[in-house]
Order: structure tokens, then C-alpha cells, then sequence
């Protein structure tokens, strides 16, 4: 059986891709809740769909099949009928905080009068107070949440599809996000694997799911080739979920080496996709500011062990441990803002370094990061701009507004 995800490098050819449409939810809050939801301002809609549309159009163009996460969560509710459509709404009740009582029950009656594809939409969006009928009768309802506009709070993020899963060789991870505002969003991915007809009993595995305690993130997820893999020990990805998922790809597939890169734990730099990608089969982009002295960063190499243990090799010097690991006499680090220090910090702010390999030598940025794409150009590289003004205000590039599904094989 040919599985509907196959995903072996962060470079081959790339023939379907899924992405999320920036919808109400990228607007449908205040500045004073954009902390609570990981947002340093609030984009305008209808210039952040047109930037979206236009990078999708790109990827068409160039040969992409464009799916939309809105969509396929909607059509598996469609495919699995009254069960699952009840059980998804209680469990993304559940994670809103409304397990039960009277709140659920008037959210679930509000939620339950809509077809499929609205209910979807009108949860990523957010459910204001004023929307739903409901007049609490207790002093905790009536009291304790006065003040605050929402039941179920907007998803703004969803547009950066690339992080609640992660494709993997034939499988995927489906995964358990770090921060409250974003841990709902991997529900939709888990409907759409298990029921979509797309992807249901297709022999899709996954590598590990949402239903752990440590946080992993698909942005710290990078696939370099048919057995090794990179991944961010980050803000947003911990190390035991790194242990964690290594132990199961070295069971159950194909790969023997994870590469442990320790990066900044900070907002600017949430998920080692922010500061590093692979571009080409010996090229990647690098952020500066990652770099110690002397061009050091903590690496840890991950292979297997006996007995289902790990080894692990500790090492510093992050272009030898890359060549070692591909196997390459050598590798081009491309420095984000051609290494100066203020043109790169401002370019890895606006996602310079997050570049979507959509073929090999062949990336999408933004076009923005002027100094950036220049430097890619002048290493060989053919560089495809899209245009953001409003979809860099929730810090995330071409590679995270976007998570394949299947690439060619290098």
C-alpha cells in the first residue's frame, strides 16, 4: 500500500502541501489578548488573505497540489458521520475548559446547529460571549468570567500549518504544542488522519501522537534525508519528547539518526526553522545569532542503542556534525542578512531564515528579506518571492505557513 504521506527530505520536488487560509481568527481578538495568544499585533484580513492566496497561487504554479486544513477537517467530519463529528466537538470542548455544565451545554447546542463545515470555521475563529445564548445562574459563571469577550478563544495561528504535525518518511507526528492558545489545533489533524478518506486506514503511521505531556512542534521537525533527521530543542520542543520520537522512528521506521540542535529559547527564535533550514542537498540558511563563538551551537547526535536506549554524541561544531551525518566533503552555511548584525537580526525577525525548499536550489521566502534573498541568489540558488506585509505580524515564514504532505525523492 502506497501511503498518502511520503516525506524524505526537506528539499525534493514538492507535490501536495497543506496549508490553513487565514480566516476571522487572525482578527478576532485585541491587543490585550495577544500575549495569551502569541501574537505581536493584529493582521489585516483582507490583505493577509490576498499575501496567503498569492503564496499559495506560487506553489500551484510551480506544480504544488494545494490542500486546506479548514476543508479536510470538515470533510472527515462529513466522512465519519454523527459519532465522530459528536465526539471531536466534546473533546474540543473538553480542551476549552468545558468539560461539562452549563456552558458546555449551551456551546455544544450552538455549535451542534451548524453543518460541518461552518462548525469548523466558527471554532477556529472563536466563540464570543454575545454569541450564544446563555445567561449564567451560578456566581462563578456570572462573576468570575465577566470582563473577558470569549468562550472559546480565536486560533490566529492555524495559518502556520507546518507545526501541529510533522510528515515523516510515510507517517507523521501529531503533535502536543507548548502553549495553551495553540494546543487545540493538532485535534483538527488528528480527525483528519483518522477519518478523512484520504488518509483513513491508508497505512499513514504515526510516529507519535497528541496525547503526551512533553511538547514537540513541527517547526523544530526538519527531515533531511531518507534516515536522519533534525530537531530543535527549542522553546516550543523539549528533549524528552526528542528521546521520545527518536525511540519510535528507530523502532518502527526507517531512519538511525536524530540530530539534537540546541537553539535560543526565546520568541524570536521559537523553532529551530527560524534560524536554520536545507535549501539544497549541501546548502542551508543559518541564523548568526544561533552561532557561539567560534560558530559553535550544542548538537547532540541521537542513534540507536541496545536494547531500545540511545547513544548520544555530544558535539559543537554544527557544519562537520551536517556533513557527517549526509555524508558531504562539504556545505554552504548561508548566513541570514549576510551576517550583519543588525540586517540579520531585523531579516530572522520577519523570517528570513524560514525558507521553503520546494524543490532542490529552488526556495520560497518572503520578499521582504531583500539582503537574504540577494545572498541566496548569489550562492545559486532560484528564489521565489511572495509578498508579506500582514502574514509576518504572527512571526512565521513560507515553511511554516506550510506542511507537506508528499516530495519527490532526492
Amino acid at each position: 500500500m502506497t501511503s498518502p504521506i511520503h516525506v524524505t527530505s526537506e528539499i525534493g520536488k514538492l507535490k501536495t502541501v497543506l496549508l490553513k487560509r487565514p480566516g476571522r481568527e487572525i482578527e478576532n481578538f485585541t491587543p490585550d489578548m495577544m500575549p495569551r495568544l502569541l501574537f505581536d499585533d493584529i493582521p489585516y484580513l483582507p490583505i493577509a488573505q490576498k499575501e496567503h492566496d498569492y503564496f499559495a497561487d506560487t506553489l500551484r504554479d510551480n506544480g504544488v497540489e494545494v490542500l486546506y486544513l479548514e476543508k479536510l477537517a470538515a470533510e472527515a467530519l462529513d466522512a465519519g458521520g454523527d459519532k465522530v463529528r459528536d465526539d471531536f466537538l466534546e473533546q474540543m470542548l473538553t480542551e476549552s475548559g468545558y468539560a461539562a455544565g452549563a456552558i458546555h451545554d449551551a456551546l455544544k447546542e450552538y455549535l451542534d446547529s451548524m453543518n460541518n463545515q461552518d462548525m469548523v470555521n466558527k471554532i477556529m475563529e472563536g466563540i464570543r460571549k454575545n454569541e450564544v445564548d446563555f445567561v449564567p445562574t451560578d456566581l462563578v459563571n456570572a462573576a468570575e468570567t465577566e470582563g473577558y469577550e470569549f468562550y472559546m478563544d480565536p486560533m490566529p495561528n492555524l495559518y502556520f500549518t507546518r507545526d501541529p504535525s510533522a510528515s515523516i518518511g510515510e507517517g507523521l507526528s501529531i503533535n502536543h504544542m507548548t502553549f495553551p492558545a495553540r494546543q487545540r489545533e493538532s485535534l483538527f489533524n488528528e480527525i483528519v488522519i483518522k477519518y478523512h478518506p484520504r488518509f483513513a486506514n491508508q497505512g499513514v503511521h504515526v510516529w507519535r501522537d497528541r496525547n503526551h505531556d512533553t511538547r514537540i512542534e513541527g517547526g523544530d521537525e526538519l527531515v533531511l534525508n531518507d534516515h536522519v533527521m533534525a530537531i530543535g530543542v527549542s522553546q516550543r520542543t523539549s528533549a524528552d519528547a526528542i528521546q521520545d520520537i527518536a525511540k519510535s522512528l528507530f523502532k518502527e521506521g526507517h531512519f538511525d539518526t536524530v540530530i539534537a540542535i540546541k537553539i535560543p529559547h526565546n520568541h524570536a527564535m521559537m523553532h529551530l526553522d527560524t534560524v536554520f533550514t536545507m535549501i539544497n542537498y549541501d546548502q542551508f540558511t543559518v541564523h548568526p545569532g544561533i552561532l557561539g563563538e567560534g560558530g559553535h551551537i550544542d548538537t547532540w547526535t541521537i542513534t540507536p542503542g541496545q536494547n531500545g536506549e540511545l547513544n548520544l554524541d555530544h558535539r559543537t561544531d554544527l557544519k562537520q556534525v551536517l556533513k557527517d551525518a549526509l555524508k558531504l566533503d562539504d556545505l554552504d552555511l548561508i548566513p541570514t542578512g549576510n551576517g550583519d548584525p543588525i540586517i540579520a537580526g531585523r531579516e530572522q525577525w520577519n523570517d528570513g531564515s524560514n525558507t521553503l525548499a520546494i524543490a532542490p536550489g529552488v526556495v520560497v521566502t518572503y520578499n521582504r528579506n531583500y539582503v537574504s534573498n540577494y545572498l541566496l541568489r548569489k550562492h545559486g540558488l532560484k528564489v521565489l518571492e511572495v509578498i508579506s506585509s500582514e502574514l509576518s505580524r504572527g512571526r512565521g515564514g513560507p515553511r511554516c505557513m506550510s506542511c507537506p504532505i508528499v516530495r519527490e525523492d532526492i
